[in-house]
């Protein structure tokens, strides 16, 4: 029987079908109805209807471990007028008697002012519609019940008054105890509050007798305004309207209501969301780190310069040496790197891997390049909830042609014939990692329930974007490597038949052990300060901005890598080792390790992250990105090893 071929279409064919079977919950709102998206930067009118968007829930310390907001018991419809009267005169009526409602009590009373007149139509956990980037970042938008109308304060409204019962509170308390925070959105601004809060409990022992757990049911909008258009927007919680629901056991009413509070801001519309990195809900050691920036900078300047002069002083002296010497004693002298002279260019193990690798990496360095250029002109929202995720996507898809035509280009050159194989390769190196990772962490959000976990839809338009662009681009570049590329490889010296044996006896400073150690921390450290930054950004609630300084790091990874790959290569041919191939690749891609170590004490050192869920998500896509690494700087230092070895062997006389 006829075995089906193992191609990048099949395996991600079945991982569709497999991610649908664990979908079919997100499946089914697929085909509802959606509400369309409020668009940013609208003008109002007085009195125009505002739409209070909520997205979701987590905890505070694991930003990827989100949930539905309706996934907590808040309300789903709005009060109606005379509910609200009501509940505002039993209010009033409390405030002034004593032995009232403690859990209600406020400073002053509760107004029975509540704005305009409530319409209670607005319903609330309706999906809305999404963008790419945001289905991937984990949001789930939907409606909410609150009514907000343009320029029109609320001192006080009724949102909904309900009976917690025993499940509802334990939940509520779980999530309070677990830093659980909620994001809501106005247009495109993001709002952030905690659930609400504990007193009295032991760092380590938790719950005590005498503690308290306290839920937050009032919140207060405040909204700014800049010609008719919505420019900050922020939600706070009073603590002076909290209820006590530390017994979980005593069904409790609970009242939720709002204010909301406008505002003229001075804010242009199009600034207005430099006010994120300012905010108070953020942690606040995000600043601007140039003096980090010139450290690492002067470093690599230092590191640069002495390996160039170093370098240049040794191969000059070998240059003259070589040059004075005439045929007769030429054997007789010859040692070192032009010893191996006809085995330099054998070429590699294994070059369907190898070319592959090589393409691949190319193929992510220009996306990421692209990428950073993009942001850096703002061509790229970077505000924008899961713009970068949705641009790396569709720039890897545009850069396939790109990588596949490098690597069949090489493959070529090293005499290959079998270049589909090589395509296949190049399309699925990066492609097929990420889908393994991806399943495994899908899976543990679908067994949590957490918006982490991808909808159908979203699944489905990126194996569309594979399927239906990636790897045809990546067929592409193959045919044009093949048709229209250079097949010579155009080696300065002839390759004997016979490989030259090489030495085994190696000082342990020489050995490969070593010479990978020194490639990957010499480049790690200058880059380890912004590290921290990019983390905090990645894997907390840091709006990172910086993309320039970014940009500018990202160049000096490249360069500094490809320095210290070159000198270590003329180390290992100067003790006459001619397999530098695969040596250089590795070399310059330890890198990539040494930052996924960095992940490892980042995330018990410097994070407050826990559980299984985050813990998946952390280390299995940290995994991806230093993978990705690994091929972008191995296929950097591949390319500048490759110029520096045709150049030093083209200036010698070879027999």
């Amino acid at each position: 029987m006829a075995r089906l071929p193992t191609t990048p279409i099949t395996l991600l064919s079945a991982l569709l079908l497999l991610l649908y079977t664990a979908s079919i919950v997100e499946a089914v709102p697929f085909f509802k109805r959606k509400h369309k998206r409020q668009k940013a930067g609208t003008k109002y009118g007085e009195h125009d209807a505002v739409h209070v968007v909520v997205n979701k829930v987590g905890p505070f310390n694991n930003p990827t471990e989100t949930y539905r907001y309706y996934s907590l018991p808040f309300c789903h419809l709005h009060a109606g007028e005379d509910e609200h009267q009501k509940a505002a005169e039993e209010f009033a009526d409390s405030s002034t008697l004593d032995g009232g409602d403690d859990a209600y009590a406020s400073e002053g009373g509760i107004p029975l002012m509540s704005g305009r007149r409530i319409e209670g139509d607005r319903v609330g956990a309706e999906r809305h519609k999404q963008r790419l980037g945001e289905s991937i970042a984990g949001d789930r938008r939907e409606t909410s019940p609150y009514e907000v109308s343009f320029q029109d304060d609320v001192e006080w409204r009724l949102l909904c008054k309900t009976t917690l019962g025993t499940k509802d509170l334990t939940k509520l308390k779980d999530a309070i105890h677990n830093n659980y925070f909620f994001e809501m959105f106005i247009e495109d601004l993001p709002m952030w509050g905690y659930v609400g809060d504990f007193e009295d409990e032991d760092a380590i022992l938790g719950e005590m007798e005498g503690s308290h757990t306290y839920l937050f049911p009032h919140l207060h909008f405040k909204i700014g305004t800049n010609n008719n258009q919505i420019v900050s927007a922020s939600v706070t919680t009073e603590r002076d309207r909290r209820v006590d629901i530390t017994n979980v056991h005593k069904p409790t009413t609970v009242q939720f209501s709002y204010s909301v509070e406008w505002f003229e801001d001075d804010l242009p519309w199009k600034m207005r969301m430099t006010r994120y990195s300012e905010s108070r809900f953020l942690p606040s050691s995000f600043e601007i780190h140039w003096l980090s920036i010139i450290n690492s900078f002067v470093l690599v300047l230092l590191l640069t310069a002495f390996l160039t002069i170093i370098l240049m002083r040794v191969l000059k002296n070998d240059f003259s040496r070589y040059m004075e010497l005439d045929d007769e004693s030429m054997e007789e002298e010859e040692s070192g790197w032009k010893l191996i002279h006809g085995d330099v260019f054998r070429f590699p193990e294994f070059p369907v891997l190898f070319c592959a690798s090589v393409g691949t990496g190319v193929q992510l360095t220009l996306a990421t390049f692209f990428l950073l250029i993009l942001a850096l002109t703002n061509l790229i929202s970077t505000t924008r909830r899961g713009s970068i995720l949705a641009g790396m996507v569709v720039l890897y898809c545009l850069t396939c042609t790109v990588g596949s035509f490098i690597s069949t280009r090489l493959y070529f050159q090293m005499g290959g014939k079998a270049w589909v194989r090589c395509v296949l390769f190049t399309a699925g190196l990066f492609p097929v990692p990420v889908a393994t990772v991806f399943m495994w962490v899908n899976t543990v959000a679908l067994a949590h329930g957490s918006t982490s976990a991808l909808p159908f839809s979203t699944i489905f338009t990126i194996t569309a974007l594979y399927s239906l662009i990636a790897f045809p681009l990546t067929v592409l570049g193959g045919i044009l490597a093949k048709n229209y590329g250079s097949h010579d490889f155009n080696a300065p010296t002839r390759t004997t038949k016979v490989a030259r044996e090489i030495p085994t006896e190696v000082p342990w400073y020489r050995s490969r052990f070593v010479q990978m150690v020194i490639s990957g921390f010499l480049p790690f450290s200058a880059i380890y300060i912004e590290l921290h930054y990019i983390f905090a950004a990645m894997w907390g609630h840091q709006v990172y901005t910086l993309f320039g300084i970014l940009l500018f790091a990202f160049v000096l990874l490249i360069i500094v890598t490809s320095f210290i790959s070159v000198a270590l290569l003329y180390f290992q041919l100067a003790r006459e080792d001619h397999r530098w191939w695969w040596s250089t690749f590795i070399n310059a891609g330890m890198t990539g390790l040494f930052i996924y170590a960095y992940a490892f004490f980042y995330y018990f050192h410097r994070s407050g992250m826990s559980g299984v869920l985050q813990a998946s998500f952390y280390f299995g896509y940290m995994a991806i990105i230093s993978f990705a690494f690994f091929l972008m700087l191995g296929s950097a230092g591949f390319h500048f090893s490759l110029v520096f070895v045709k150049h030093i062997y083209s200036r010698v006389k070879c027999d």
